[in-house]
């Protein structure tokens, strides 16, 4: 199976185990599966379903590469069933129109469910995610072929194996029938080999499938690789969009969107100023210079949260543990809402709600000259939050920048409509506090 029909199994089986769940509680409650209780509690219990599918997929639950038994996991699932018990309890009591106010069956449904979610997941990574591998062959230099098997070896719970070959030669045909491979991962100067390309040529019955490095990397780490890349690459994946209506669609999102939120989080832009003028009585709000689209300046809103004489010897990179974080700001840092000023940039067009963001200009200099293609990322609106927000942590360094471009870049060449409402949906993890890291 590919991996998004493994996503599709995983969350049917999911589907089916809520009603299952809700079948046992009616059945432990009233000691009879047929009652008019479960009738009366499908309806109201199925849009609820709906609510705590969209919070699994927040909080990662639907992210393959995640280990059931890892501690990432773990507390991914028992937040989610926290949150779930939250969703339920919301919508049973504050809207009116829901026919039953379930206590103890909410209760009971949900570790009932928590239950056959753990065993669910533990019998799809162990069995049906396994079945029928798909095997891989990777040929290139030693650094390139390690790089990506060590990449692909992460995602061997999903079904994934590779074979490491130094040598492409005319006996291709041959190694891909003794190692049954399914995938056959070249280095992007093949295609340029007439000879090379007769023998892949012949290959065509077999069925196997070709990626260049860059592809596989980005399949598999959702990001595209600097070094697998050349001017090549960025003429055929990475141009400003011309199509009118996805950017008057996103434009009018992103008007609407921040207006909203704007509005919905005035009680917490409240709180959050009175906790920063107790602490120090310095001013509530940070104006920053950044650069947007094109390499146009500009001034990015943020609740302060560094000490009043934080930058007085000049820029500099954030740290894990900054000494110059205050106490409000470490929370504000941590759960994100620092950000929550650069509404304001979104409503004035300065950013978008989803996009590569926007880094200083200070910082631009130096990185334009030690990271490859830099510049490409200013080619289009950076963004409120991104790919590689949600993937990535704090840039601390010229390395950590070099890997969130990396991420910048898959969001470039694959950005959609679908892609930002993912990344919207995702980022909402973010606002919970966690570490950087």
């Amino acid at each position: 199976m590919h991996l998004r029909e493994k996503k599709i199994v995983l969350l049917l089986g999911d589907i089916l185990l809520m009603y299952g769940a809700l079948v046992l509680t009616m059945w432990i409650r009233f000691g009879d599966l047929y009652t008019h209780q479960l009738v009366e509690h499908i309806i109201p219990f199925s849009f609820v379903y709906i609510l705590w599918l969209v919070g699994f997929y927040v909080l990662g639950l639907y992210d393959l590469s995640t280990i059931p038994s890892s501690q990432r996991f773990l507390g991914r699932f028992f937040g989610g069933l926290i949150l779930m018990i939250a969703i339920g309890s919301a919508f049973f009591y504050l809207i009116p129109t829901t026919a039953i106010t379930p206590k103890t069956n909410l209760v009971v449904h949900v570790a009932l469910l928590g239950g056959l979610v753990l065993l669910w997941r533990s019998v799809y990574f162990r069995k049906l995610a396994t079945l029928n591998p798909w095997r891989i062959g990777i040929f290139g230099e030693p650094k390139e072929v390690q790089d990506l098997h060590a990449l692909i070896r992460l995602h061997k719970h999903l079904g994934f194996e590779s074979v490491t070959f130094s040598l492409l030669d005319a006996s291709l045909p041959d190694k891909i029938r003794k190692h049954g491979l399914h995938v056959v991962v070249l280095p992007s100067t093949a295609v340029s080999d007439p000879e090379l390309l007769q023998v892949m040529y012949a290959t065509l019955p077999m069925g196997t499938a070709y990626m260049n490095f860059a592809q596989a990397y980005e399949r598999f780490s959702k990001k595209i690789p600097l070094s697998a890349i050349d001017q090549r690459w960025f003429l055929n994946n990475v141009a400003e969009r011309h199509d009118g209506l996805y950017q008057q669609v996103k434009r009018l999102g992103d008007f609407v969107t921040s207006l909203l939120l704007l509005t919905l989080s005035f009680p917490v832009w409240v709180l959050i100023a009175l906790a920063i003028k107790i602490e120090d009585r310095g001013h509530i709000f940070y104006t920053q210079r950044r650069v947007g689209k094109n390499s146009k300046l500009f001034s990015i809103i943020k609740f302060r949260s560094m000490r009043k004489d934080a930058e007085v010897y000049g820029a500099q990179w954030a740290q894990k543990r900054d000494a110059r974080v205050t106490r409000v700001g470490k929370f504000l840092r941590a759960s994100h809402l620092d950000e929550l000023p650069q509404l304001i940039n979104v409503l004035r067009g300065d950013i978008s709600l989803v996009g590569p963001r926007p880094e200083r200009p200070e910082f631009v200099t130096r990185l334009e000259k030690e990271v490859p293609h830099y510049n490409v990322r200013h080619l289009i609106t950076p963004g409120f939050t991104g790919w590689a927000q949600i993937n990535f942590r704090y840039a601390r360094s010229v390395m950590d920048s070099r890997e969130k471009f990396e991420y910048d870049l898959y969001y470039i060449k694959n950005r959609s409509l679908f892609l930002d409402l993912l990344i919207l949906l995702k980022t909402a993890r973010l606002f919970f506090p966690q570490s950087e890291g």
